[in-house]
């Protein structure tokens, strides 16, 4: 079996996440107390025992999700499972960051750090209100990214996430997502719904967080990671520091590319492949888009244990 780990985005937060984990791995355990130090506050305290709707806060989600993935990773390492057992790593959107850190490229305080910033400038880069994401549901990508071209008018309207073969996110003003809402209900879509969000994530309106992430990253280390990564808005592996530092900049305007990055994988004979940390979500994508690979979700100390006796 040849297998790669993923990384979930945002979304996936539940408050006492990872909670288990730190209680029965002291490597784990270590990387809350790293982000809580990295960040100078009590996040741990927030994802185990705050309320949801703080944590949901974009610029609390990214860092806590990530946190969660290392956790996750780390009780892995404590078991004998390491990162690189596997041939590929990836993540959707701000687990890309996990990723990372997760193959050693990013520190896990940079890391933290970064995704607080991240998160602060997604959400500052757009008024709320003004911006909107929705799901399009039983169009194909090519169909969806048309939708959102037409509708824009002279607005911001794109296909931000190809998530899987039936589901197509997309993102810009709120009035242009509306109309390509309308247009893609007449196009065939079974669903257009849209997304409780705060923002307008992966469209041109984020180019502000964009340079604000342009600035942060250039002052931080990106070592080559121990397992390549499939980037976002490639579809395809990366190793290169600086590359991978130019593409962390253009995500957060670009598409995630995660159909085709889970198609590419594949490809390279990918034959698993395990989600590490909150959630199961991408599991559910990489079985709408490849049912040959097998998943795994580990994101409990059963999870873990599991794991291990499965090799």
């Amino acid at each position: 079996m040849t297998r790669a780990f993923v990384f979930p985005g945002q979304g996936a937060q539940t408050i006492g996440m990872g909670k288990a984990l730190a209680e029965a791995y002291p490597a784990a355990k270590a990387v809350f107390d790293e982000v809580d130090e990295a960040l100078g506050e009590n996040l741990s305290g927030l994802i185990w025992e705050g309320d949801i709707e703080t944590l949901t806060l974009t610029q609390n989600a990214q860092p806590a999700l990530m946190a969660t993935s290392l956790a996750a990773m780390r009780a892995l390492e404590a078991e004998g499972i390491e990162v690189s057992s596997a041939a590929f790593v990836a993540g959707h959107s701000l687990g890309e960051y996990s990723a990372l850190a997760a193959a050693g490229s990013l520190s896990v305080a940079d890391c933290a750090r970064l995704l607080r910033l991240r998160g602060s400038a997604m959400q500052a880069a757009v008024p709320v209100g003004v911006g909107a994401m929705a799901a399009l549901l039983g169009l194909d990508f090519a169909t969806a990214a048309a939708v959102a071209a037409e509708a824009a008018g002279d607005e911001v309207c794109q296909a931000a996430n190809d998530n899987d073969p039936s589901q197509v996110v997309i993102s810009g003003h709120k009035a242009a997502v509306e109309r390509a809402c309308d247009l893609a209900k007449e196009k065939g879509a079974k669903r257009a719904l849209l997304l409780p969000v705060s923002a307008p994530f992966h469209c041109a309106l984020m180019q502000p967080a964009a340079d604000a992430m342009a600035e942060a990253l250039a002052g931080v280390e990106i070592k080559a990671p121990v397992v390549p990564l499939v980037a976002n808005v490639r579809a395809e592996a990366v190793t290169e520091g600086g590359l991978i530092r130019d593409l962390l900049v253009e995500q957060v305007t670009g598409s995630v590319r995660w159909r085709e990055s889970v198609a590419w994988m594949a490809a390279q004979g990918v034959t698993e492949i395990w989600e590490i940390g909150a959630g199961k979500a991408l599991s559910g994508m990489v079985k709408r888009i490849d049912k040959s690979v097998a998943t795994r979700a580990v994101g409990t100390p059963d999870d873990v244990k599991a794991a291990v006796e499965a090799g």
